[in-house]
């Protein structure tokens, strides 16, 4: 292992809260544009749900 220990692994030398809050944000944005594409996808299918239902009723004689 790279590091005498776990300790050493958090602090990094002084580079530690750098580079734990770099690695932070870079998960937290990868997070929250998954959990976008999600919501974003069920309201495209929502969406054209409604559209296909409406399109199916004024076909109906």
């Amino acid at each position: 292992m790279y590091f005498e220990s776990w300790s050493a692994l958090w602090q990094m030398g002084t580079h530690g809260p750098y580079v734990w809050s770099a690695f932070g944000i870079g998960v937290a944005l990868i997070a929250a544009n998954v959990a976008w594409a999600l919501w974003h996808s069920r309201t495209v299918r929502a969406d054209l749900k409604r559209q296909l239902q409406r399109q199916a009723m004024q076909e109906k004689p």
